[in-house]
């Protein structure tokens, strides 16, 4: 075979064309590469969204998550109690201390996780109603309570509030705890109501304490410390089993109710107690329950107690959800009063009865609770 000699000014030349050539390629293949990254970048999703513990709490993202919606719920039903779930959000006007609103979501409700404290009443005069109290507040959240979704706590109290089970969606927990309630009578108790002076026993804690009723503490205390710990975008509601007779709490009414309106939760008071030596408080007991968009009951019998704690449930679950952005901006902690109206000309006619809460409590430019957990688990 015959080799041919090649000269070195071509074979310099020939090296010289290879290398602009792969120079021209490298440049070209980056560009693309630039371009593909960049068009990649652009079509990808946002971030996945903080959560509230993540965002900074100085970053324009927490003011427009904390202020620009108020979520307010309610239930209209006509002059026959029976639920109205037809409306729409132009059948209703919504007003804040006076002035029209825009509504930004109207929904209907009926899935909402719920978070939900049973308070018992176990002073004096609830001591021959209790058992069907307890019998019927079992029933509830068997009916109520849907598994990994909704969660309950139970709470007892006389002068002293007690915290029987912290929230859980363990129905057999629920049960064990409304099972450990029971009255305790106090020193010198010798039945009917009658209380007689004696020395209290020494060792142990003073029990005359059992035979006063601290309502509005109660409610203060759960709102405070139970409620705020409940599971985040939940629908909160305190069940009371009282007879209202408050005798010995450090906190007044309108404090209570302050507290539960700033932890978002309703009050459904069911009035109930020993009506042969004792009065039921009806006032105070519907002003708790309307104040905070709940409802108050005065069952009778049994069944009425049954019938409440059905009405409550119905209440719970056919709810309507409208969110507005306050025109009002301040973030001064001041009360607004909110008013939904009726403006559909037929629906005026029916004379429908909307029940929400009367108001809320505005943030504050200082740093929010994050008191909130996540619905993880049982307690």
């Amino acid at each position: 075979m015959q080799y041919r000699e090649i000269s070195r000014p071509l074979v310099v030349l020939v090296l010289v064309f290879l290398l602009v050539c792969g120079g021209i390629a490298s440049r070209t293949q980056s560009a693309k590469n630039e371009t593909t990254q960049g068009a990649a970048a652009s079509a990808s999703p946002s971030p996945t969204p903080k959560n509230r513990e993540e965002v900074p709490q100085d970053s324009d993202e927490v003011v427009k998550v904390e202020t620009n919606l108020t979520n307010i719920f309610f239930t209209a039903a006509d002059k026959n109690k029976r639920f109205i779930s037809s409306l729409k959000a132009e059948d209703i006007r919504v007003l804040e201390d006076g002035q029209p609103q825009e509504i930004f979501t109207f929904q209907q409700n009926i899935e909402l996780p719920l978070s939900i404290a049973i308070l018992i009443d176990t002073s004096i005069s609830e001591q021959r109603t209790l058992p069907d109290e307890k019998a019927a507040a079992q029933a509830f959240l068997e009916n109520v309570m849907r598994a990994t979704k909704d969660e309950a706590a139970v709470v007892s109290f006389t002068g002293d509030t007690t915290l029987e089970q912290g929230f859980t969606g363990n129905m057999d927990r629920l049960r064990r705890a409304i099972d450990r309630v029971e009255f305790v009578p106090p020193s010198g108790y010798i039945g009917g109501g009658v209380v007689v002076n004696g020395t209290p026993p020494i060792s142990g804690t003073n029990q005359s304490i059992a035979g006063s009723t601290a309502v509005w503490d109660a409610v203060w205390a759960t709102s405070e410390e139970l409620i705020g710990t409940s599971a985040e975008h939940t629908r909160r509601a305190i069940i009371l089993l009282t007879d209202g007779d408050d005798t010995s709490s450090r906190m007044k009414m309108h404090e209570a109710i302050e507290r539960a309106l700033k932890a978002d939760a309703l009050i459904y008071a069911i009035g109930i107690g020993d009506r042969y030596t004792f009065n039921v408080n009806e006032g105070s007991l519907r002003k708790i329950a309307e104040q905070t968009g709940g409802r108050a009951y005065f069952p009778k019998h049994e069944r009425d107690l049954n019938d409440a704690f059905a009405q409550i449930q119905k209440d719970l679950r056919e709810q309507y959800l409208v969110a507005y952005s306050p025109t009002n901006k301040a973030r001064d902690g001041s009360y607004r009063k909110i008013e939904i109206q009726v403006v559909n000309p037929d629906l005026k006619q029916q004379n429908l009865k909307l029940n929400y809460r009367a108001g809320y409590f505005a943030k504050t430019t200082g740093p929010e609770p994050t008191t909130t957990r996540k619905r993880s688990g049982d307690q």
